[in-house]
């Protein structure tokens, strides 16, 4: 019974296909459409993410080699780098700006902008977000900010060099470093743009799974890649205003001679008048943000795994009701555990024993979704494609990460490792690594629908095995080194004789991040060879049952060509059979959610 046939005609819908004219402008520029502004965030966030990983390259080789000239340095610093020694302020604003980079410009917008934007319509069934004019502001206010961010490079006395946390009082004095002034005030302005970018698409992305799902499509028939997109903007909708919040009362601080954050300050033997602000206020509000920011970027990334992880092991997602009960257990206890990050700030250790818990709470979600994607895996049919291949590199790093969470979660044990490249190899795995995995996967897979064109199978491979060995190669040694008392942000540990031991560790985490930063090549060389001259993609090359499939490959406004199909099942009815052991849909292993129930068929209660 053909699938496309059980369609229900809206005469309203058939205006869509037959738009007036676009000029290059309107299609590529100002475009509307949520395919082509997913697009423009993948696109504007692997260009961050280039600046971000070279940034890193950079301060990881002064770290390996701290005696060592490198001309580099000098090409690309500037006076910074004169005679191919990095200046040491340099090495902290390098730091600074790579992990603002990474984890707003990259694993923020790059992921959720792209694939909250190309997945929420066309997995619901809509023409489009709710609010087409709103995206596209959302988008080009996300790459104002971008540009700012990275004219702040350019900064006369250097960039933001107060670490992407940018605590005061480093931040709040423009005259404390040369970093302070002009960069500071660069970084803050950027900052704030993005925060309205990011709250532009959150309200959008809400307010389009509520209303505009088509008809059959109730909640609990939505892939786990919407619930994730739509729990996450919620999340950032709850979050993003206090960050914004204290990135106001610092701009007062800074230039209108407010004390919100500053108290009792000396700066060359000169008294400062500020009086009864505390640094501690700017670590609640930042970090109010900071820990629900791991989620935003985390469980966009697990949404994409589920559904590529069903897809690709042919079998129905294990424990639906469980994972999405999971997503909006994170969502809660994420807000509820930023003190964590502050257990050596002072804290009451009544107050800290609470953040502990909350903290170590958080694990049994995270666990659920653990357990239930190796259940998955579990004597499935396993495509190993490159998608599937990050995905399953996903789950490992998302264990592997998150157990060394259970030591910084703990008040008592964190004291000791607080500040260390311990804390830098957990958070880059769980929450970095495991992104960027979610992003990879998430292009590899959707690429056919975004570009129509297929991405070649054996540069996947390659950028896999380099990418997860080398991941694997830079993070799991910080752990040994963090424990060894080795300090985070310092250009050179060479004055202190007691880390001499841990050179070489720091020569080997150097070799593997340049090894795999050239894995990246591949896959941008892969990605862009592959728009021009890629194989041409048939509709639904991964035989998969969620609504984008169903859309023609070559992109229209509006999605569907006349009516919007309705939805009759849940999304993941792979291998299933009939009572007599046949499939459904016999000699095929996968239902179309827009395939009707058969009368001799039960519904799955997932």
């Amino acid at each position: 019974m053909s699938a496309i046939a059980h369609v229900d005609g809206h005469a309203e819908d058939h205006d869509h296909g037959h738009h007036h004219k676009e000029t290059f402008i309107t299609k590529y520029i100002f475009s509307q459409d949520h395919k082509m502004i997913s697009k423009q965030y993948l696109i504007t966030g692997l260009i961050m993410g280039i600046i971000g990983i070279a940034m890193s390259l950079l301060f990881r080789m002064q770290l390996a080699w701290p005696d060592h000239k490198f001309t580099v340095f000098e090409v690309l610093l500037g006076k910074f780098g004169e005679d191919g020694v990095m200046d040491p302020s340099m090495y902290l604003a390098l730091v600074t700006i790579h992990g603002t980079i990474m984890v707003f410009f990259v694993l923020t917008a790059g992921l959720s902008g792209t694939f909250s934007n190309l997945l929420i319509p066309l997995q619901i069934g809509a023409r489009d977000m709710a609010s087409g004019f709103l995206n596209m502001v959302s988008y080009w206010l996300f790459f104002l900010s971008s540009v700012i961010m990275v004219l702040s490079l350019f900064a006369e006395a250097g960039p933001a060099s107060a670490g992407w946390t940018i605590y005061p009082p480093l931040s709040a004095l423009p005259q404390a470093i040369g970093g302070s002034g002009t960069g500071m005030t660069l970084w803050l302005v950027s900052m704030a743009i993005f925060i309205a970018s990011s709250l532009l698409g959150s309200l959008n992305y809400v307010v389009t799974v509520i209303n505009l799902r088509t008809k059959g499509m109730s909640m609990t028939r939505m892939p786990l890649t919407i619930w994730a997109f739509f729990v996450t903007a919620i999340i950032g909708i709850v979050s993003f205003p206090v960050l914004l919040s204290a990135a106001l009362l610092l701009i007062m601080d800074r230039g209108f001679g407010t004390s919100f954050y500053l108290s009792d300050i000396y700066i060359a033997g000169e008294v400062l008048h500020n009086q009864g602000g505390s640094p501690v206020l700017f670590e609640h509000l930042f970090w109010f943000l900071g820990h629900p920011e791991v989620y935003i970027v985390l469980l966009p990334a697990l949404g994409i795994t589920s559904e590529i992880i069903a897809t690709n092991a042919r079998k129905p997602i294990f424990g639906y009701r469980a994972m999405v009960a999971s997503i909006l257990a994170i969502a809660f206890l994420s807000t509820i555990v930023w003190g964590h990050h502050m257990f050596i700030s002072g804290m009451n250790p009544f107050l800290g024993s609470v953040f502990t818990f909350t903290t170590l709470l958080i694990a049994i979600p995270s666990a659920v979704k653990a357990f239930n994607y190796i259940t998955t895996l579990w004597k499935g049919n396993l495509q190993f494609n490159p998608a599937m291949l990050f995905s399953i590199g996903l789950v490992s790093t998302f264990i592997t990460g998150g157990l060394t969470g259970i030591i910084l979660g703990d008040s008592t044990l964190d004291i000791n490792v607080h500040d260390t490249y311990f804390v830098v190899a957990h958070f880059h795995l769980v929450m970095g690594i495991s992104a960027l995995y979610g992003l990879f996967a998430g292009v590899y897979h959707w690429f056919p629908k975004m570009y129509g064109k297929m991405m070649n199978k054996n540069l996947g491979y390659v950028h896999f095995w380099v990418t997860a060995i080398g991941a694997y190669g830079v993070f799991f040694p910080m752990h040994f080194i963090g424990m060894a008392g080795l300090p985070r942000r310092y250009y050179t540990n060479s004055a202190f004789p007691y880390f001499d031991d841990l050179a070489d560790t720091n020569v080997l985490i150097t070799v593997f991040a340049l090894i795999t930063a050239a894995a990246q090549l591949v896959f941008l060389y892969n990605f862009i060879h592959s728009i021009f001259y890629g194989k041409k993609a048939t509709q639904n090359p991964w035989k998969s049952n969620t609504m984008e499939w169903t859309t023609p490959v070559e992109h229209i406004h509006g999605n569907w060509p006349g009516a919007i199909p309705h939805v009759y099942r849940w999304p993941y009815d792979y291998s299933k059979t009939r009572e007599d052991g046949e499939y459904v849909i016999p000699g095929q292993d996968w239902v179309s959610q827009i395939t009707p129930m058969q009368d001799d068929e039960e519904e799955l209660h997932h």
